[in-house]
């Protein structure tokens, strides 16, 4: 899967602790599904998932990790593959913007990853063996990029894996769940908190001004093909100035949190957020008070590469401080029919009492 602030795969072992402790856990809603590692692990585990996230790429990822079963998608997806893999590169929107505007990946790799796309776009496929074929493609960017992990800005010389050639390799699609089909959705948190039920939401909220849309503008670009306007040095989308999330405001964010808890239509809520988010330990223990007992875990966590360099210029002259090496991430667990322990060998959790009404 792609490199991704905010990841969790070193949270994963504690999430699934976390769902394998609920009284039911048979389908788990991910209202921020980012790359679907969640909601990919959730499945192997024989949960039914419903993924939700509004940016294309992540539901893109969410198709094909999620929903997409490899029951159905294997055969064609190797074979198209194999078909994309020997196509001769071809420069187009994606070469000029992000390999000679930016440097995001060597321009030979760019002008692979043009006829790639226009290829996948000439198919027209089905939703669910084209999202798979284009995560092929999204993850083979990625192993070959120049950057720290975001897309705000590029490396100033070329990291090393940018020197190899680019390479398709068929995504771990999994066999169809026993809880059944999952689904993607690329909805808004709060429209998708009111539409579905589940018996468990995990719910991994941005935490601070940067959006996932600007960190990862290229991915979506790549996805959509929508060939857009872009503007500045790092050749953004022209609508990372114009969608935006409360989520990314210190002032929306408590708020919105709030009505997102609220509206959830399920028997258990995990959150998971950074003490460097806009969300403290105090505002979500309260929220998810209203819903069941809360119990929380503080989780030591090493913060992502970018973090630890700091913010360089485009002369590549440093312009900033690094921030600490690492940060601690909380995960909370509310539900009805909680104990007061739902995240095993947690310590002492916060006990809201007896649930209220949003």
């Amino acid at each position: 899967m792609i490199k991704y602030l905010g990841s969790k795969r070193l949270l994963l072992p504690h999430i699934v602790e976390a769902v394998a402790s609920l009284p039911r856990s048979e389908t788990v809603l991910d209202l921020f599904s980012g790359t679907s590692r969640v909601g990919h692990t959730m499945k192997r585990l024989g949960r039914r998932v419903i993924a939700n996230d509004h940016n294309a790429y992540a539901q893109t990822l969410a198709r094909c990790y999620v929903q997409a079963d490899r029951e159905d998608v294997l055969e064609d997806a190797v074979r198209l593959i194999a078909e994309f893999n020997a196509l001769p590169g071809r420069a187009g929107y994606f070469t000029e913007t992000f390999c000679v505007r930016s440097r995001y990946i060597q321009p030979r790799n760019g002008e692979r990853i043009d006829a790639i796309r226009e290829a996948i776009a000439a198919k027209g496929l089905g939703p669910e063996i084209e999202a798979v074929v284009l995560v092929s493609l999204l993850e083979a960017a990625d192993r070959v990029d120049s950057t720290t992990g975001v897309q705000m800005a590029y490396l100033k010389d070329w990291a090393p894996r940018a020197r190899q050639d680019l390479e398709l390799r068929t995504p771990d699609v999994l066999t169809r769940a026993p809880a059944g089909k999952g689904e993607a959705h690329g909805m808004d948190a709060l429209e998708a908190a009111a539409a579905f039920e589940a018996d468990v939401a995990y719910i991994d909220p941005p935490y601070n001004q940067h959006s996932y849309l600007g960190n990862y503008h290229v991915w979506e670009s790549l996805v959509r093909w929508d060939k857009p306007g872009v503007y500045g040095v790092a050749c953004k989308r022209e609508d990372c100035r114009t969608r935006k999330s409360e989520f990314n405001s210190r002032r929306g964010a408590p708020g919105a949190f709030e009505r997102l808890v609220c509206t959830l239509r399920v028997q258990s809520i995990i959150v998971s957020v950074s003490d460097e988010g806009y969300l403290s330990r105090e505002e979500v223990e309260a929220v998810l008070g209203r819903r069941g007992r809360v119990s929380t875990r503080p989780i030591d966590f090493k913060r992502y590469v970018g973090a630890q360099i700091g913010i360089h210029n485009p002369r590549g002259e440093r312009v900033g401080v690094p921030g600490p090496a690492r940060n601690t991430e909380y995960l909370f667990v509310a539900s009805v029919e909680d104990d007061g322990a739902a995240v095993a060998g947690s310590g002492r959790g916060a006990d809201s009492g007896a649930p209220e009404v949003c």
